[in-house]
C-alpha cells in the first residue's frame, strides 16, 4: 500500500510511520484483539546496535531491559490503541547502567505524545471533567497531562520580574476557597498561582528574586486587599511607591458607598412619608457616560433635589478621573480637592 507518497511495506512498517518512530526503534508486531476490541502495537530496537546516554548523550552498548511497559496511543478507528515496549538501560563509562525513554511519551507518562496532544487540545477547548467524558479516560490522567504541560512550559519560559505586574483573587468551589493570580500586565501572560489569599500566598512569588531585580518593578496593580499590601511591602523595595489600585475594585468600593448612603437616607425620607428614592437602586450605580438614556429625565430630576446620595454619586464620578493623571503629584493634588 502507499503511504502518503510513501510506499509501506506491511502493518509493522505502516503503524512505525504512524507513531513517527526514528531508528532504532521498529515496530515488531501489531495485534489486534476482539471483545472487547483493541490494538496493540509492540515496539522494539534494533539488535547490536549501541544508544546515547541519557545524561552525556555517549554511545553507550545495551546494557539489559526493563520489564514491558504499555503506553495508551489514539485510537485505530475508534478501537483503542497501545503501544508496548521493554526500554532498554545503556551501560555508560561516567554515569554507569542508566535508562532510556521512550521517544513516544514523556517521562511518568503513560500516555503517547500524540495521545497528549490530543488532549491538550480538548482541554484548551472545554473543563477536565469534558475532556474525561469524551477521551474515556479518567480525570486524573487528563489533570496529569495538564500538569505536564504547565511544567514544560515553565521550564521553557525566561524567569524574571515583569515591568508591570497585575494581583488579583479568583474564588472558584461556590467562592469557599481562594487563590492568587499574578500576570504580566504587557503581555497578558500568568506569571504565578497560588493556594489562598494571604500575605504568604503573594510573597511566594517575590522569594526567588534578589532585589536587584525587584527594583525593575514599575507598577503593581491591585485591589485593596490588606495581606497583598503587606506583602508588597515587606518584599519588594520602595513598594508603597509601585501599588496602583485598579480602577474596577475602586470603583466598586464606591459604588457600595454610594448604594450605602442610599439606604440609609431612603430610610431617613421614608420615615417622612417621603418615597423619592424607591426603585432607585440601580439608577445611582450607573456611570455618567452609561446611563440609559430612557432613564436620563428620571435621574435628573433626583439630581436637581438636594439629596446626599446625588452628592455621594457626583464625588464618585469625580473620581474616575483619577487614573486620567500620569503624573504622580498631580493625580494627588486632585485626589485632595
Amino acid at each position: 500500500m502507499v503511504f502518503g507518497s510513501v510506499d509501506v511495506r506491511d502493518l509493522e512498517d505502516f503503524y512505525a510511520r504512524l507513531l513517527k518512530l526514528e531508528r532504532p526503534w521498529i515496530v515488531k508486531e501489531v495485534r489486534f484483539q476482539e471483545s472487547p476490541d483493541r490494538v496493540d502495537v509492540y515496539v522494539d530496537h534494533e539488535r547490536g546496535i549501541k544508544m546515547r546516554c541519557p545524561r552525556c548523550e555517549a554511545w553507550c552498548p545495551v546494557y539489559d531491559h526493563l520489564p514491558e511497559r504499555e503506553w495508551q496511543h489514539l485510537d485505530t478507528c475508534d478501537v483503542p490503541t497501545y503501544v508496548h515496549t521493554r526500554l532498554p538501560r545503556v551501560e555508560c563509562k561516567q554515569h554507569r547502567v542508566t535508562s532510556i525513554g521512550a521517544d513516544w511519551a514523556e517521562p511518568g507518562s503513560d500516555l503517547t505524545r500524540a495521545l497528549e496532544a490530543r488532549i491538550i487540545d480538548l482541554e484548551k477547548e472545554c473543563c477536565i471533567q469534558a475532556v474525561s467524558r469524551l477521551t474515556g479516560l479518567s480525570w486524573d490522567r487528563c489533570w496529569g497531562v495538564l500538569n505536564r504541560a504547565v511544567r514544560r512550559g515553565q521550564e521553557r519560559k525566561a524567569w524574571k520580574v515583569p515591568r508591570y505586574i497585575g494581583v488579583d483573587e479568583k474564588s472558584f468551589a461556590k467562592r469557599h476557597q481562594y487563590m492568587t493570580l499574578v500576570c504580566d500586565i504587557d503581555t497578558g501572560t500568568v506569571e504565578y498561582v497560588s493556594d489562598e489569599r494571604r500575605q504568604e500566598s503573594l510573597e511566594g512569588y517575590f522569594l526567588p528574586f534578589d532585589d536587584s531585580e525587584l527594583e525593575e518593578i514599575e507598577a503593581i496593580c491591585m485591589d485593596m486587599h490588606d495581606p497583598y499590601i503587606a506583602a508588597v511591602r515587606e518584599k519588594v523595595p520602595n513598594g508603597m511607591d509601585k501599588i496602583v489600585f485598579d480602577k474596577f475594585h475602586v470603583m466598586r468600593l464606591m459604588n457600595n458607598a454610594v448604594d450605602k448612603v442610599r439606604r440609609q437616607e431612603h430610610k431617613r425620607l421614608q420615615d417622612q412619608k417621603d418615597e423619592v428614592l424607591k426603585g432607585t437602586k440601580y439608577l445611582w450605580l450607573y456611570g455618567e457616560d452609561n446611563i440609559p438614556e430612557h432613564l436620563l429625565p428620571r435621574f435628573e430630576e433626583l439630581r436637581e433635589l438636594d439629596l446626599q446620595v446625588s452628592r455621594a454619586w457626583a464625588i464618585k464620578e469625580t473620581l474616575r478621573c483619577l487614573w486620567d493623571y500620569k503624573r504622580k503629584g498631580w493625580a494627588r493634588k486632585f485626589f485632595k480637592q
